[in-house]
């Protein structure tokens, strides 16, 4: 079996138990069961590529592959974790697709100047826990303050933290020394390169991302006997605000998106009109002055809606991440890969957010977009074809050998 296709069907063997904590279906948290498994067998899957495994303190995967020379490493990561009935790709792609990278070169018997070394976060999605990218915010050295939460179930994160002999004080300790350069090679989790006929594409940047939780307040009455003028209706409202969202964010005719992705209403009874509606609002672009200026007008034009309703309405920006560009020179670089093993040149930014945006505080980064079928992830339906992943593969190589040359 090549090494795509080995990389894709290590991804299909950690998508059911023991690397599972749900039945029929993915869902790998950090620091559960299913975790330790999968983490157990890529440790493995390392040895036999020809690295070093380790555990860092925030339970962070690390294979290592030496160099000749005394230098900082090439990183090359991803994720491990998952989101509840998830695909197998998101994420591990990018590990399997490192470790065969250094499986390559292990075979030939070959060593770059610089050591490489893989890493398998734990903590991308936020999936167990409520805060994301934890893990590579811990190696990227930017964890000022570690949250004390607890998860569903009620188990804190010192808790689970203990079950491997870590702890929340000692996360800062996960902090990396410094590297080369960041690679991530990640499926598009969008429609683009499939809708081009593209196998592969070079990632400019990570959109800019903000996201506010709304409230929209009303009056809750009967259903039968409020007359339909008198009604102060919060959840008609906030399904105008939705509009609206929606309407502004394809009026810009840009990589703008906007989403309202979790929308509740109160007291939710059939026969109530609703008094209280809850929703989520995300807007991304890869600009962060037009992803501000779009919040601003939906924003303004919720206001202006709940007015003229009778309305009250407040919001509350809950997260806002910047544009993280990918390096200049490391793109030049994987862009020379991919043109050199037949592949068009193709640039695009990245809307979904990816550990890569957290490790560009610690040194250069680059990502390469692998086609995912139909553009869907976060889904059982993800699927990559292994002949995708060969040619990721392929360029992944071409790039770690441009690398070595600068140091040679």
């Amino acid at each position: 079996m090549v090494g795509g296709a080995r990389a894709v069907a290590r991804c299909e063997a950690l998508g059911r138990a023991p690397f599972s904590d749900m039945e029929g279906g993915l869902y790998r948290a950090w620091l559960s069961p299913a975790y330790r498994a999968a983490r157990e067998q890529l440790s493995a899957w390392m040895v036999e590529a020809g690295m070093t495994p380790r555990t860092d303190a925030a339970a962070n995967l690390i294979g290592r592959y030496p160099g000749t020379q005394d230098l900082p490493p090439l990183i090359i990561a991803s994720h491990l974790d998952s989101v509840r009935d998830g695909g197998f790709y998101d994420g591990p792609l990018g590990i399997m697709l490192g470790v065969e990278c250094v499986a390559a070169l292990s075979t030939s018997g070959r060593h770059m100047p610089f050591p490489i070394e893989i890493i398998a976060f734990g903590d991308e999605e936020g999936s167990r826990f409520p805060a994301a990218m934890l893990t590579s915010k811990a190696v990227a050295g930017v964890l000022e303050d570690v949250p004390d939460m607890a998860d569903a179930g009620g188990v804190t994160l010192a808790q689970a933290l203990a079950e491997y002999g870590l702890s929340p004080d000692g996360l800062a300790n996960a902090r990396h020394p410094g590297a080369l350069a960041y690679l991530e090679a990640h499926i598009e989790q969008g429609p683009v390169l499939e809708a081009e006929g593209l196998a592969l594409g070079v990632v400019t940047g990570i959109a800019a991302q903000l996201r506010y939780g709304m409230v929209v307040r009303g009056l809750a009455g009967h259903a039968g006997t409020s007359s339909m003028p008198l009604r102060r209706d919060a959840l008609a409202g906030a399904a105008e605000m939705v509009l609206a969202v929606e309407a502004i964010a394809q009026a810009d005719e840009s990589d703008l998106v906007a989403t309202v992705g979790r929308i509740e209403a109160l007291p939710g009874a059939a026969n109530v009109i609703a008094g209280e509606v809850r929703f989520t609002l995300d807007v991304r672009a890869g600009d962060a002055d037009r992803r501000n200026r779009a919040a601003e007008r939906i924003l303004g034009a919720m206001v202006d809606i709940a007015d003229a309703r009778g309305l009250d309405f407040e919001f509350e920006r809950v997260h806002d991440l910047p544009a993280s560009p990918c390096d200049g020179r490391l793109m030049d670089l994987l862009e020379s890969a991919l043109v050199e093993n037949g592949h068009p040149a193709r640039r695009l930014v990245s809307g979904a957010g990816h550990d890569a945006m957290v490790m560009a505080q610690l040194c250069p980064t680059a990502m390469l977009f692998i086609r995912c079928r139909d553009g869907i992830s976060h889904n059982p339906a993800e699927h990559v074809e292994p002949a995708d992943a060969e040619a990721a593969l392929a360029v992944m190589l071409g790039f770690i050998e441009k690398m070595g040359a600068t140091y040679a």
